[in-house]
């Protein structure tokens, strides 16, 4: 099963081998999805680097390598939904089923307000180091 998942990632002819071919427009936003998708997870990465290279000490030992360390996993995380959640999406439109559903998008929203939220808590007790 997860052989199969993985080779849709990486053969477009494996997604195309089923159903009928959808109106192209669907494709095209199905694509641009996931570059938006792929856009967030660079972001993330981005910020992750960011996070470790210009974020001055903070006094919890180890923090600021941990909330980078985050960052990049979830940047990473966000790349692997990507081409899995596009690779179902086609593969449902092709067989005309229900775009998969995802629950990703509320937990992302979830993680980040709750990271925002554990930093400002931190820089709000003086976490940073003077």
């Amino acid at each position: 099963m997860i052989f199969r998942t993985v080779r849709q990632w990486f053969d477009p002819r494996e997604v195309r081998s089923e159903g009928t071919r959808p109106d192209y427009r669907y494709s095209l936003a199905n694509e641009r999805t996931f570059l938006a998708w792929i856009r967030t997870g660079l972001a993330l990465i981005g910020g992750g680097l960011a996070v470790a290279g210009f974020l001055p000490q903070l006094r919890v030992t180890h923090l600021r390598e941990g909330i980078a360390v985050v960052l990049l996993v979830l940047g990473g995380a966000i790349g692997l939904h990507a081409v899995d959640h596009w690779a179902r999406s086609e593969r449902a439109m092709r067989l005309d089923q229900p775009l998969p559903p995802s629950r990703f998008p509320a937990v992302l929203a979830i993680a980040l307000a709750l990271g925002a939220l554990l930093l400002v808590l931190i820089l709000a007790v003086g976490g940073m180091r003077e």
